[in-house]
C-alpha cells in the first residue's frame, strides 16, 4: 500500500498515468445497465456530461478535499460531493468544467490546481455522465465557498481513502427502493454514493496492489 511518507505529487501523477493505461473501470449507478452513453432509458433522457474535481492537497499528511452541499439545494441538498457539476458549451473539456465549478462554488483560484488525471467515468442514476479530474493543490489555501451552493469545506485523510477497511459497500432501502452503494468513513459526515465510489476508485488507483 502506498505509505503516506512517500507521496509526492509526482507519486499521485505516475500512479494516476498507470491506472489510465488499465483502462479507470466505469461506474453505472442507474437502475439499467447495459446502455450506451447518450441512450434513454426508463424515463431518463440522454446523459448529462459533468465534471467534478478530486483535490489532493499537498500536506506531509495528504488530504482529500470535500464539500457538504447546502441544505436548502433542490438536488442532494446536505449531501457530502466534490466541487463539479455540468459541462457548459463554453468549457473546452472536463478538466475546465471542473476548474470553473470549483472556483464558483468553493472559490479556488486559477492556477491553484494542478491537474495530474482523472478516474473512470461516473454515470450516476439521476442521469449524469460524471468526469472526475484528480488534481493537486498545495497548502495554505484560501477558499471563499458560495454559500448559497455549499454549508462547508472540510478534508478527508487521504490514509483513508487508501484504506479498503474505511470503506464499506452497503445497502439500503431508500424510498421505497433497496439501493446498493459505497460508504467512506468520516467522524462528522456520511460520505456516499457517487462521491464514496470516486473515493474507492481513487484508492484504488493509487494503491501499489491496484489491479
Amino acid at each position: 500500500m502506498l505509505k503516506r511518507a512517500m507521496l509526492t505529487e509526482d507519486d499521485v501523477a505516475l500512479r494516476l498515468d498507470a491506472a489510465a493505461r488499465r483502462a479507470p473501470v466505469a461506474i453505472d449507478d442507474r437502475p439499467v445497465n447495459g446502455f450506451p452513453p447518450g441512450e434513454r432509458i426508463a424515463g431518463v433522457g440522454p446523459l448529462i456530461p459533468a465534471a467534478v474535481l478530486v483535490p489532493i492537497i499537498a500536506h506531509p499528511d495528504p488530504t482529500v478535499l470535500l464539500t457538504l452541499r447546502g441544505r436548502h439545494l433542490k438536488a442532494h441538498a446536505g449531501q457530502v460531493s466534490f466541487p463539479g457539476g455540468r459541462i457548459e458549451a463554453t468549457d473546452a473539456h472536463p478538466e475546465a468544467a471542473a476548474l470553473r465549478e470549483a472556483a464558483e462554488e468553493i472559490g479556488l483560484a486559477a492556477g491553484a490546481a494542478r491537474i495530474v488525471g482523472r478516474l473512470g467515468e461516473h454515470i450516476t442514476g439521476t442521469g449524469y455522465s460524471v468526469t472526475p479530474v484528480v488534481a493537486l493543490l498545495r497548502p495554505p489555501l484560501v477558499l471563499r465557498p458560495d454559500p448559497g451552493e455549499v454549508d462547508e469545506v472540510f478534508e478527508l485523510p487521504l490514509a483513508d481513502v487508501l484504506d479498503p477497511a474505511a470503506q464499506s459497500f452497503e445497502e439500503r432501502v431508500i424510498l421505497g427502493r433497496a439501493r446498493r452503494f459505497w460508504v467512506v468513513r468520516h467522524e462528522r459526515h456520511l460520505i456516499w454514493g457517487a462521491t464514496a465510489a470516486m473515493l474507492v476508485a481513487l484508492g484504488r488507483a493509487l494503491r501499489d496492489d491496484a489491479a
